[in-house]
């Protein structure tokens, strides 16, 4: 994330959530509850008030605070949709924007 700024939370929860969404073909009406999380750094909007923008207006939201964890990567938006599907553990999609994407290529430990 570039700022911790209520744009720049907005915009980086609506991206990372628009894209989770759309590599698993989640349908709104599938969504048990959406949980977000960011580090401690970033706390000048909710994450979740994005979704509602973008039409998750009946689903549970939850936003809370990562451990701060020395090393680890900052100003880090995390997004977990809780949907019902058929695909497999190996067919979900995970998305990663920005700099997140070392997060994945390290075998999903943080690089320090």
């Amino acid at each position: 994330m570039d700022a911790n700024t209520r744009e720049a939370i907005l915009a980086a929860a609506e991206e990372l959530l628009q894209g989770m969404v759309s590599a698993n073909g989640v349908q709104v009406e599938d969504v048990a509850c959406i949980l977000f999380t960011t580090t401690p750094d970033l706390n000048a909007e909710f994450p979740a008030a994005a979704a509602r923008e973008l039409g998750f207006s009946e689903i549970a939201l939850l936003c809370g605070h990562e451990m701060n964890v020395s090393g680890s990567l900052p100003m880090c938006l995390r997004i977990l949709i809780l949907f019902n599907t058929e695909k497999s553990a190996e067919e979900i999609v995970h998305v990663y924007i920005k700099g997140a994407q070392r997060l994945r290529s390290s075998g999903g430990k943080e690089e320090g």
